[in-house]
């Protein structure tokens, strides 16, 4: 098998975008999940300092990230309550998506089995595949859960890693603390890691979402990765954190030091002022995405069969009548609007499509006409 991921679907939709722009269409894009939401004044008036600053511009090491995982380590127990040594259980990573391909490498063999839902983040099929892995999607519950109860015990027992994410991308679907007790029983008993992809943790619509890095035994398994990227909408700085267990991470230390130094030491101080954003903020931020959702439901009702919002900037529907969602995004991006097809998200997302909330509500509402009538077509 090939470690190099076959061309993707979505790059099928961005040439078709790109056509369409040549074209003069004017394109409402909501396939990719880029906020038109501003960051908090804080963290970018902290990296325009670190930029007068000439100690911040070489080689960013080990302890140069200190100030930084103090600060995750310090949001992480005010939220949770757990304490996180800062030195030993706190990785710096360039964005969660760097961090989860480099971990699968650290903490598995080529061949070894990867148990992740069969709707996801498309860069975990692409992990997987770059560490040689073997993967077994587990199937969705109707609440956009992957089902832990429909995988064989002879594919638990040959497992090695079990990768969650929820809130999820694409999905929206949120866990909850049965649901992560579960999840950590079930990796205690077949002897597995359990890696939570964390970066939407601040957008759920209502409460907190859970963490199974604070249950009790959580730390004896569970490495879980937070992005800056989507709290506080600093995405193209590429900047988070990892926590959890003392070994995985430092196997997952050893692999990023053979290929990055870390971020630039101006953006570690963007993100020790981020994380100390006012949580009031973020739920601002939240409030947002919720009346986006909503108000997107209810002008695709009786269109689009979408699972209930809950959380995330996305929506995520079944096309009616067996559309093929490809075909379908290319037909809506040629009159103006482009979604993300569900089959690039895994082989459960075939029909399915994801709508990102990127932009203001009556934008948003002039997509949902459209899409209306591409189907209604």
């Amino acid at each position: 098998m090939s470690r190099v991921p076959e061309p993707s679907v979505f790059l099928v939709v961005d040439e078709a975008k790109r056509k369409a722009r040549e074209r003069g269409v004017r394109l409402l894009d909501l396939s990719i999940g880029s906020t038109d939401l501003p960051p908090p004044p804080g963290p970018l008036q902290a990296l325009r300092e670190a930029l007068d600053d000439p100690s911040t511009y070489g080689y960013c090491l080990k302890s140069c990230t200190l100030p930084f995982l103090e600060a995750a380590t310090r949001w992480y127990r005010e939220r949770y309550g757990l304490f996180l040594d800062p030195r030993r259980e706190a990785l710096a990573l360039i964005g969660s998506q760097e961090g989860l391909a480099h971990l699968l490498l650290a903490l598995t063999e080529p061949k070894d089995l990867l148990l992740l839902p069969e709707v996801a983040y498309p860069s975990y099929f692409g992990a997987a595949r770059l560490a040689s892995l073997e993967t077994h999607p587990i199937p969705l519950r109707e609440d956009g859960l992957a089902d832990l109860s429909r995988v064989p015990e002879e594919v638990w027992r040959k497992a090695r890693v079990l990768l969650l994410n929820y809130p999820n991308n694409p999905t929206g679907a949120v866990a909850d603390w049965a649901y992560f007790e579960e999840a950590l029983g079930l990796a205690k008993r077949y002897g597995l890691w359990l890696v939570h992809d964390n970066p939407y943790v601040d957008q759920v619509y209502e409460g907190e979402a859970p963490s199974p890095l604070a249950l009790p035994g959580g730390r004896e398994r569970v490495v879980e990765l937070f992005s800056l990227s989507k709290s506080y909408n600093l995405a193209g700085f590429r900047l988070g954190f990892a926590l959890g267990n003392e070994e995985a991470l430092s196997r997952l230390e050893r692999v990023k030091g053979v290929v990055d130094f870390n971020a630039y030491a101006g953006i570690l101080r963007l993100g020790v002022a981020a994380l100390a954003t006012p949580k009031e903020t973020t739920r601002g931020f939240a409030r947002v995405y919720r009346e986006r959702a909503l108000g997107m439901a209810k002008a695709l009702e009786g269109s689009l069969d979408l699972l209930p919002p809950r959380a995330t900037m996305y929506l995520w529907g079944r096309l009616p009548g067996g559309l093929d969602d490809l075909g379908f995004v290319l037909d809506l991006v040629a009159r103006g609007v482009a979604l993300a097809p569900g089959q690039g998200f895994g082989p459960g997302g075939r029909g399915w499509v994801r709508i990102a909330l990127v932009r203001p509500l009556e934008e948003l509402l002039r997509a949902a006409g459209i899409i209306r009538e591409v189907l209604t077509r």
